[in-house]
């Protein structure tokens, strides 16, 4: 048996941005013209007060604006420390102070479960990701991208293929894209970055080319960090009989898998399927 990914396909594609700053409107609008999904990593203690008066379109967005962009956007908002810490700096009772305030604020402003994260700086040790377990974080993104497709062993330290600004980006987009969707293992494309690095770096153009390449294939799912999570772990709560004729599906979320044989099979939610 191999995994597959919703509704059968074989590669799933996501996006990762943080910080939470006005550049995510037009980032967010280039997604949603392809169809593509990702996750925003917010500081809740650092948006700008609702009187500001922006002299040039940057800078951190104010609650209202991200409460308009995000609720009911099909996007994920996920935790990125309440101050944008160190965090392998603190003591382990602040870290957890510190991603507390920061998901239970996100919680009640956007109306959500929170779950996700992404490190602040990207950086961690053994202290932050055993303190951010104890917070009820599933997931952290890293900085420390792969040139990969893999799914992660450990998602409390979730390395991403590639940051937008890598040299290889579209090399690795034509990789994944075009790449045998007939391969046993599913695959995915973790993209990463700070929107404003495109004001930064005057290269809109980047995920603008990149977007309209990935975008729209029938191969691929376009998801949130926490939808892939979620149902990887699905599929891995599966409960196979030895000769894997009987699969129970004892979670909430329809799984694909496939077999050696080349046949595709659906186990719904709360199904015993036998094949």
């Amino acid at each position: 048996m191999y995994m597959r990914l919703k509704d059968g396909k074989s590669k799933v594609l996501t996006l990762s941005y943080d910080d939470g700053v006005v550049q995510d409107i037009r980032l967010i609008g280039i997604m949603n013209k392809y169809g593509i999904k990702g996750t925003f990593n917010i500081n809740s203690g650092s948006y700008v007060a609702e009187d500001t008066v922006r002299e040039k379109y940057y800078g951190r967005m104010k609650l209202s604006e991200a409460k308009e962009l995000f609720i009911n956007s099909g996007h994920e908002v996920a935790v990125h420390g309440y101050t944008h810490p160190f965090l392998e700096k603190l003591k382990p009772e602040q870290v957890l102070c510190d991603v507390l305030r920061d998901r239970q604020d996100i919680e009640k402003q956007y109306g959500v479960i929170t779950r996700g994260m992404a490190y602040p700086f990207g950086t961690y040790n053994d202290m932050v990701v055993d303190c951010i377990d104890k917070c009820g974080i599933c997931y952290s993104r890293t900085t420390a991208s792969t040139g990969k497709f893999d799914f992660p062993q450990n998602w409390l330290t979730l390395h991403p293929t590639c940051h937008h600004n890598d040299k290889r980006l579209m090399e690795l987009a034509k990789d994944f894209a075009e790449g045998k969707s007939w391969l046993p293992h599913a695959k995915m494309f973790y993209l990463w970055g700070h929107s404003y690095e495109f004001d930064n770096n005057d290269n809109w153009n980047v995920i603008e080319e990149f977007c309209e390449y990935i975008g729209g294939r029938d191969d691929i799912w376009y998801s949130t960090n926490i939808e892939i999570y979620d149902y990887v772990k699905a599929y891995e709560a599966l409960e196979v009989s030895l000769d894997k004729t009987i699969i129970h599906n004892p979670s909430a979320i329809d799984v694909w898998f496939k077999k050696r044989n080349g046949e595709t099979y659906c186990v719904r939610a709360g199904e015993t399927l036998r094949i």
